[in-house]
């Protein structure tokens, strides 16, 4: 691929945030609110913040001293291991496949977002009338009509794609550019509407379904992987790394594309808490929306949402190019079933495309039966345990690099990176043992991965070929 066709610094600055500022930044304010008080939400931000950066720094730095290694972090997982080795070879697959599901667990809850935006044009998409019955399932006409939307996007976005990452990536930058210069007037707006009133008490309990109180930092471990799952995407010119066209890109856009969606995200989450009450906030399938609608009326709340619309469409595009290159790229390597090397004309990953929509196909099923905020903080909360084994997996190859001296020629750096490696496993392991606390939710997560050993065989037999 010539330099014409790979992706500048803005493009791949323009896919982190574009990846990151997605559906979390419109629905988080409503489920951070469930689960923790004022205080415990902004604790929880600046602590992800921070563990975000460190890992953020782990990938920049893998981006320079090992530029060979490609397709995201969770290559790396094969280089903790001796070179062709079972173990090296299984490490990356499982790790290459855990984080690709998480990744179109993660198309969909964008999608979802989408249509629950659509809403403020098209009320009928949460018409709660029944269309048919069979046995004990109903399906509702608002459901029926989420489905449709849904499955239009995702398909839409596939065509796209097809022709051509180069001109996929201009849309999303527009996208983006639109949905960064939206939130700050949303933050301007806010500012003025804040009362005080609605973030008070600051400090204050909240109760498990067994009618427990939950202090401070049980609160803050409680929002902890919901609050990733808004940093999530931060990776993306990771997995771009070898369509970049200059490797010192990948680490600028990976640190510009944090510092801007931090800045939003706590700017946007402080406001909305004191925009809308918190009875209003948790009822709420679109609090953004909502909070603006009480200072502009119904027009404010209609623009808010059109710019919410492009966001989520630019985003989706984001993500759906995302997860189709994950795949490609560990199958270049040997990681991952060998037909999902395949590409067009173009250059374009097709078989790993139309299997990957396809899988988002049936996550999208989920809302058939379920309201957009239920189907939204379930998968949230697996996408986002999927993401964060590569991410510790990245953080123990930063410090293999660093114990065993490679690529190393002076000690400084060694301890900068040693010291930076550490904080990043342990903001990993912190969130992992944080998420995976409800058994459900493990239970489900641990099939998940572990229903990747169905197609290692194939991997095998292909490497030994």
């Amino acid at each position: 691929m010539n330099t014409e066709k790979k992706l500048g610094l803005w493009i791949l600055t323009a896919l982190v945030v574009g990846n990151m500022v997605g559906s979390g930044i419109f629905m988080l304010p409503r489920t951070l609110s469930e689960v923790a008080s004022p205080a415990g939400v902004l604790s929880a931000w600046l602590v992800t913040g921070f563990g975000v950066l460190m890992i953020a720094l782990v990938f920049g730095n893998l981006a320079l001293r090992k530029p060979d290694l490609t397709g995201g972090p969770q290559i790396y997982a094969k280089e903790l291991f001796k070179p062709g080795s079972n173990a090296s070879t299984l490490s990356g697959f499982m790790s290459s496949w855990g984080y690709w599901i998480g990744n179109v667990a993660g198309n969909v809850a964008i999608i979802t977002t989408f249509a629950g935006y659509l809403t403020t044009f098209f009320p009928i998409l949460v018409n709660q009338a029944e269309l048919f019955t069979i046995g004990d399932f109903t399906l509702k006409i608002g459901n029926a009509l989420t489905f449709t939307v849904c499955t239009l996007l995702l398909w839409g976005v596939h065509y796209i794609i097809l022709n051509g990452l180069e001109n996929a990536g201009k849309i999303n930058f527009v996208a983006t550019a639109t949905k960064v210069i939206g939130f700050v007037l949303f933050i301007v707006i806010g500012l003025f509407a804040f009362q005080k009133a609605n973030i008070l008490p600051f400090v204050a309990p909240r109760y498990d379904e067994l009618g427990q109180s939950i202090g401070l930092l049980g609160q803050v471990n409680g929002a902890a992987v919901a609050t990733l799952w808004a940093f999530v995407g931060v990776e993306s010119a990771i997995v771009f790394a070898s369509r970049a066209k200059k490797p010192i890109d990948v680490k600028r856009a990976t640190t510009i594309g944090l510092l801007i969606a931090l800045t939003i995200y706590v700017g946007i989450s402080t406001l909305v808490l004191g925009m809308l009450s918190h009875d209003a906030l948790i009822a709420s399938d679109k609090p953004l929306i909502d909070a603006i609608s009480t200072v502009l009326g119904p027009i404010g709340g209609k623009i808010l949402a059109a710019i919410g619309l492009i966001s989520l469409f630019g985003s989706t595009i984001g993500w759906v190019m995302l997860s189709a290159e994950i795949p490609y790229q560990a199958a270049k390597q040997g990681l991952f079933l060998p037909s999902f090397a395949k590409v067009n004309k173009k250059g374009i990953p097709v078989f790993s495309l139309i299997i990957t929509n396809l899988l988002g196909q049936l996550f999208i099923f989920s809302t058939v039966s379920n309201t957009i905020a239920a189907a939204f903080d379930f998968i949230i909360i697996v996408a986002t345990l999927s993401y964060l084994v590569p991410y510790f997996i990245s953080s123990a190859f930063q410090l293999k690099l660093v114990f065993t001296g490679e690529t190393y020629t002076n000690g400084r750096s060694r301890v900068t990176d040693a010291i930076i490696g550490i904080l990043a496993t342990l903001y990993s392991i912190w969130v992992i043992y944080a998420g995976t606390a409800d058994l459900k939710t493990f239970t489900f997560g641990v099939l998940l991965l572990a229903s990747g050993i169905l197609f290692y065989n194939r991997v095998k037999k292909a490497n030994n070929a």
